[in-house]
């Protein structure tokens, strides 16, 4: 898997590189960037993974 990202300073971009990961890594950075983004809004075109689960005993998890 690659993705392209785009490193910006002060918002201008300077430089874009490809990220190249493996299955397993590309987990990791998608479950991480989850719990990065779990107190910020969801917007409503967000993948189920960001939508918030309601387990018995009335706790959510993401």
């Amino acid at each position: 898997m690659a993705l392209t990202l785009q490193i910006t300073r002060h918002e201008k971009p300077v430089a874009t590189a490809p990220l190249r990961l493996t299955v397993a890594e590309a987990e990791r950075v998608h479950t991480a960037l989850c719990h990065a983004l779990d107190q910020e809004p969801v917007p409503d075109n967000a993948p189920p993974c960001r939508k918030a689960i309601q387990y018995p005993g009335g706790r959510q998890r993401f």
